[in-house]
């Protein structure tokens, strides 16, 4: 498995990654079908964050398919711009199997590299695995958003939290 920052030319193997995290993850932001993947939109948005120092997307990789990513959003403001917000997604088949741990283990040395010094997250508190991760890497739980999100007919709460460098 390779893990690296991604190029132009993963437009449309990102895209289809993001659309099949979206369909078999109970937990993400979007539901299946209603993330706008236009391709030409993340062209542009992959070469912005590659022109940005606070701001990149990591991608895992294994022969030749993208099978998860990790977006660092980093503040665009002098007062945070040495923080970024996480964003993790991994295919259905391939969790569970460190891909996580080298994504987060690649944007922390990316972030120290980038004069860096917090990173931080959402997680909906049910999302035992993910808050195992998270958690495994030396995020802790700053506060607790109620009923942040609403999935299924239920509202969910989510921890936010962070992580000093």
């Amino acid at each position: 498995m390779n893990i690296r920052e991604i190029n132009p030319s993963d437009t449309r193997a990102f895209t289809t990654l993001l659309k099949e995290v979206d369909e078999s993850s109970a937990y993400m932001l979007w539901e299946p079908g209603e993330r706008n993947l236009d391709e030409a939109l993340y062209l542009k948005i992959i070469k912005e964050m590659n022109t940005i120092d606070q701001s990149t997307i990591f991608v895992a990789e294994l022969q030749n398919e993208l099978i998860g990513y990790l977006l660092a959003i980093g503040g665009n403001a002098k007062r945070n711009r040495h923080s970024a917000y996480l964003v993790i997604g991994i295919k259905e088949n391939y969790r569970g199997k460190g891909i996580g741990t080298q994504l987060l283990k690649n944007v922390e040395i990316w972030a120290r590299n980038n004069q860096m010094t917090r990173l931080e997250l959402t997680v909906v508190t049910k999302n035992e695995v993910a808050l195992t991760l998270y958690k495994k890497h030396g995020f802790e739980i700053e506060g607790t958003k109620r009923n942040s999100l609403y999935i299924s007919g239920h509202h969910y709460d989510e921890y936010y939290m962070g992580k000093l460098l």
